[in-house]
């Protein structure tokens, strides 16, 4: 029942995307103020994320990932923008 959710990063790491995708995607376990444990999507080119990183979380999922239904708000909390983004920058947090 809330638009977005506070949590902590429990570990950030990359996986790899299903058929006929492939990449290495930026996600990261993070525990929320619910107590519940979630797998995030870290979207855009490059983040500053570690462990108990401080992370805002909004739903929707990633199509090739299964398993990661939230991706995490950049340019909000501990999370920085996205470094010299030009277009479509309030998705990303860019100054």
């Amino acid at each position: 029942g809330s638009p977005q959710r506070r949590g902590v990063c429990t570990r950030v790491y990359t996986t790899t995307p299903r058929k006929p995708n492939s990449a290495l995607r930026k996600v990261a376990r993070v525990k929320l103020t619910s107590q519940v444990e979630v797998t995030a999507y870290i979207p855009g080119e490059g983040h500053n994320l570690q462990e108990h990183s401080m992370v805002l979380v909004r739903g929707g999922r990633v199509k090739d990932l299964p398993g990661v239904r939230y991706k995490i708000i950049r340019g909000s909390l501990d999370t920085q923008g996205v470094k010299n983004r030009k277009q479509a920058r309030s998705r990303y947090g860019a100054k």
